[in-house]
């Protein structure tokens, strides 16, 4: 038998539901239902003891002291928004609508995860003093120091957190090293020529770029690499990549994809009746890119949760179920430059540039049958904003004209 309750507003039964995760997804996702109009009870699960905050500012405004802290401009009190902070979810019974909890089972009518993902340790450094992650509130508290004393500080991997991260770390005046397996910064995400540029943006600003370096062991005060090298680290900061944070939903029901995605549908339901999922622990299939899609960056975060809470209250009013298909987009400030992508470049068949990657701003656009599927854009953000418009119409554009930079890319259509 179900602990599950109904609340009567006006004569309707309204559901209670229940959020797990308390970053931008789950804010969004409580806040999204109110301002769609449910009124039963919201309650939102939070593992870390801190107001729910935003975490693009930690490797930024956070890390350099130039801000306290990050969080959400919401009145959860004014929302009727019920928190509870500072506590760990470690399993979900289904069949019950239950969670189990730290602080004891909490039963729910609908659930939404929207845990987020965790970053990837370097194997081997669990025990070792001074190596840090940047995912948490806790994480910038704890670096903050390393920047002010201008430690040596070794970054290992060039994708875009560790970019950010070194950015920040050369601002505030350390050595950086930053050390890559890969042949290139971003090796995963974007194609060679295109990363090409960006990897002399590290000297440009004063840090190292190590590229085909892998590391050995990581010791307390130095990095060893392969090849025997070994850095001077009085800080060892891990950017290597970051999976959805589904493991307590192990033995669930909940089916989860081979990254540990839970594999949501195109209303972000999951496989269990009355859960969803959102942000960045959750896939879902694209018509728009033939594939399904697994998205970690805040602006996915910000637009999932308003396709969840329609689907909540659609399964209430037998309304149509919304489709969960956004134009993937985000953006990353490092060494001095604005950097923003939108689409999904995975099937081009072609890549036209707009400008020199040498120079201070550049786009790069991906073209599929003719049309825009994914741009890329350096300081440039009306190519940004006018290249996201056309790939939401599909639009079939005229290469000539997306080569010349001075053309707005809006005119470029046939």
């Amino acid at each position: 038998m179900s602990e599950q309750t109904e609340h009567h507003v006006a004569g309707q039964p309204t559901r209670n539901v229940v959020v797990v995760g308390a970053g931008m997804a789950g804010v969004q996702t409580a806040v999204a239902l109110r301002e769609a109009g449910f009124t039963g009870p919201v309650t939102l699960i939070g593992a870390e003891p801190h107001q729910p905050y935003d975490r693009p500012p930690l490797s930024k405004a956070v890390l350099l002291g130039k801000a306290e802290d990050s969080a959400f401009d919401v009145d959860f009190e004014a929302l009727d928004i019920t928190l509870r902070l500072g506590v760990d979810v470690t399993a979900l019974r289904a069949a019950d609508h239950v969670l189990d909890t730290g602080d004891g089972p909490v039963p729910y009518d609908v659930l939404v995860l929207a845990t987020g993902a965790e970053p990837i340790a370097l194997p081997g450094t669990e025990a070792v003093p001074g190596v840090h992650l940047l995912r948490t509130l806790d994480d910038a508290a704890r670096l903050r120091p390393v920047l002010e004393q201008q430690h040596d500080v070794v970054v290992v991997g060039a994708g875009w957190i560790g970019a950010e991260f070194a950015t920040a770390a050369r601002a505030a005046g350390c050595a950086v090293t930053v050390v890559e397996a890969a042949a290139r910064p971003l090796a995963g995400t974007l194609p060679a020529e295109v990363a090409a540029p960006m990897a002399d943006w590290y000297a440009q600003s004063g840090a190292e770029l190590l590229t085909e370096a892998r590391v050995e062991r990581v010791e307390e005060g130095a990095v060893v690499l392969a090849d025997g090298r070994t850095l001077p680290a009085g800080a060892v900061v891990v950017g290597i990549g970051a999976r959805p944070a589904t493991g307590w939903l192990a033995g669930s029901g909940v089916e989860r994809g081979p990254d540990g995605s839970v594999t949501a549908d195109s209303a972000l339901r999951t496989s269990l009746p009355d859960v969803y999922a959102v942000g960045d622990c959750a896939s879902f299939p694209s018509a728009r890119y033939g594939e399904r899609l697994l998205i970690h960056h805040w602006d996915n975060a910000l637009q999932g949760p308003r396709t969840a809470a329609a689907a909540i209250l659609a399964a209430e009013s037998g309304e149509p179920l919304p489709v969960h298909d956004p134009v993937p987009y985000f953006w990353s400030e490092q060494f001095g430059r604005f950097v923003q992508y939108a689409g999904h470049h995975a099937h081009a068949d072609t890549l036209i540039w707009r400008g020199d990657g040498a120079e201070a701003t550049w786009s790069v656009c991906w073209l599929k049958a003719g049309a825009l599927v994914a741009v890329l854009a350096v300081g440039r953000p009306r190519d940004l904003a006018q290249g996201r418009k056309l790939i939401e119409s599909g639009a079939v554009l005229d290469p000539e004209r997306v080569a010349d930079p001075a053309v707005p890319l809006k005119s470029t259509a046939l």
